[in-house]
């Protein structure tokens, strides 16, 4: 009976050996690798925030990324990361962090096709990344708590969510004197723990008397100034 006992426990030991070395040396079935694709995701993407002295772990390296490639993987595809948080086609933004689905398609290769880091040579060159956004109050700006007819005319460079409802879906648009209507930015699962400004690939002009609409009671959303651009990315 004890024997039996060993002998199971000797099984078991020596398939726990098998699977940790396994797991340690994975069979690569894609040609998608780190250094050539998943970097250079990853710095343009993600490096704003998973970098060293950031809001999250660094992702920079291979050895920093490789522990973390199957949340990554959940993370992406549920559109959880990077935290965007906005409606894609309503209105333009110059910063937009959102996947592309042919990039998703990579990360998903790249995971399930055993992570593999391929050459050196391959990798490009780490990002010079900018300060994180700066939160504090900028000059001419305008908090929204409400809906807001403008009585001066004001060149927006974009908006900043600083309160947002729990769940809400928020469509934010400016009405203009003539009756065009431009869209400005429709927030869905934004989180303000993930925080960011929303910048406009180019300004726009909105003259006195444009009505902003949409914002809902409790939030509280910031109109950036363009000529301010500089100071709020």
């Amino acid at each position: 009976m004890h024997a039996d006992k060993r002998r199971f426990a000797t099984i078991i030991f020596t398939a726990l050996l098998c699977f940790q070395f396994a797991s340690a040396h994975d069979i690569i079935t894609t040609p998608v690798t780190w250094s050539r694709e998943i970097s250079r995701i990853v710095y343009a993407k993600c490096a704003s925030c998973h970098r060293p002295k950031g809001s999250a772990f660094s992702l920079l390296t291979y050895k920093d990324a490789r522990p973390w490639a199957v949340a990554i993987r959940e993370a992406t595809l549920q559109r959880q990361m990077p935290p965007w948080g906005a409606v894609k086609g309503f209105g333009d933004f110059r910063n937009d962090q959102a996947l592309t689905p042919e990039q998703l398609e990579l990360i998903v290769s790249w995971t399930e096709g055993g992570v593999p880091e391929g050459d050196a040579k391959d990798m490009p060159a780490v990002p010079k990344l900018a300060p994180t956004a700066s939160s504090r109050k900028l000059p001419g700006e305008i908090l929204l708590t409400a809906d807001l007819r403008l009585t001066r005319a004001f060149t927006l460079d974009g908006l900043w969510p600083q309160i947002v409802p729990s769940k809400a879906d928020i469509k934010i648009t400016a009405e203009l004197p003539e009756g065009r209507i431009e869209p400005l930015l429709w927030i869905q699962d934004y989180s303000v723990a993930f925080g960011h400004p929303f910048l406009l690939r180019r300004p726009l002009r909105l003259a006195a008397g444009t009505v902003i609409r949409g914002v809902p009671t409790g939030a509280k959303i910031r109109l950036l100034p363009a000529q301010a651009k500089r100071a709020a990315r």
